[in-house]
């Protein structure tokens, strides 16, 4: 695999922030004018919030980002720094804070955790195991907290109805199907039978009007081959930690929302799960959007799935939500970037990261 330098800083641009900011504001402001229930005084509402529910939102966004952190370098045998892990982190996020969510920020994380020192063929391996446990954590755990959802995670809306013409529940099982799929398979390929998938993917890409990505289904395959053999022989001390690890963040992504909606409107335990399944919806919604971030479709889709809760503080706290869990990934790229790029390409290292060699 070649990683193409001038695609990737295409991507890692901190000029990029702003199309995202600015499809986020045209639909938070299009909300503001379109909605005859938001005004002046909605927006007042954000005074009304409990200050220790904000405070429990920000240290669980703090404590998802230590478990990315922790999980990156125990991926990588702490081959990493708490530094070097740290930098990965917040340019991984960023890569997917300004790339449509429907294309994820994958290359870059190669091409970042390769710079770090990483040969190339763990890096691949390094990030396709974490989009396999994030993809097996939503195909594992989506049933389970549907289930204590008790059928009430489809929120009643009448825009959605008539936007998505009643196939809201239709959607998201189809969406869950695909990445139940993906994920078997991959994680079959990556485990079991990697030149196996190699001989399906070029038979599949010797179709004749496929034929023209062939050389790159080869390369892929070549690429799941390489991030097997770095796999092979770890044992259940190098799993555990990480899939701990995959459950922590996800989980935090989850309960930072209820923390915050906590915030404006007191909650139960039935609507705290409620609230924290249909997360898992809209999850599924905005990973096909075709905006950097999800910008503007997360706003969107916050009304309608929360409102049922928030009522008139559902515009404020959907701002809220956005400068917390998002906003700040663009900013701390932007400032990041420049000093890991000169850190990278611009200082000799005077001691390179050491490569694991003991398999475990």
């Amino acid at each position: 695999m070649k990683l193409d330098n001038k695609k990737i800083f295409q991507t890692l641009n901190p000029n990029k922030i702003w199309v995202p900011v600015i499809i986020g504001l045209a639909i938070v402001f299009g909300m503001f004018y379109f909605d005859p229930s938001v005004n002046a005084n909605t927006l007042k509402g954000v005074f009304d919030a409990s200050i220790p529910w904000i405070i429990v939102a920000i240290m669980v966004i703090f404590f998802r980002d230590v478990g990315y952190v922790y999980r990156i370098r125990e991926i990588s045998q702490r081959t990493l720094t708490w530094k070097r892990s740290i930098y990965v982190i917040i340019l991984w996020e960023f890569a997917s804070a300004v790339t449509p969510s429907v294309v994820g920020g994958t290359p870059v994380a190669i091409f970042i955790l390769n710079k770090e020192g990483i040969k190339l063929g763990r890096a691949i391996a390094y990030v396709m195991v974490t989009a396999i446990l994030d993809n097996l954590f939503f195909v594992i755990g989506a049933p389970i907290i549907l289930f204590f959802a008790q059928g009430n995670i489809f929120p009643q809306s009448k825009m959605l109805e008539m936007q998505l013409q009643n196939s809201m529940e239709a959607i998201f099982w189809i969406s869950y199907s695909l990445y139940a799929v993906y994920s078997i398979v991959m994680a079959a390929a990556l485990f079991y039978r990697p030149r196996v998938f190699k001989w399906v993917l070029i038979k599949i890409f010797s179709i004749k009007w496929l034929r023209k990505w062939k050389h790159e289904a080869q390369e892929y395959g070549n690429q799941i081959i390489e991030a097997s053999r770095e796999l092979s022989g770890k044992r259940w001390n190098y799993w555990l930690p990480i899939i701990v690890a995959t459950i922590f963040i996800w989980s935090s992504r989850y309960l930072m929302l209820n923390a915050l909606i906590s915030a404006f409107v007191p909650l139960n335990i039935n609507e705290h799960i409620i609230i924290f399944a249909r997360q898992v919806i809209m999850w599924i919604v905005m990973m096909i959007s075709p905006t950097p971030g999800s910008s503007g479709t997360a706003e969107f889709f916050f009304a309608q799935f929360f409102t049922q809760f928030l009522t008139n503080y559902t515009f404020v706290t959907s701002i809220v939500w956005r400068l917390l869990s998002y906003y700040p990934y663009l900013i701390l790229g932007a400032f990041f970037l420049p000093r890991w790029v000169k850190q990278v390409f611009f200082k000799k290292k005077t001691k390179k990261p050491k490569e694991d060699v003991s398999g475990n």
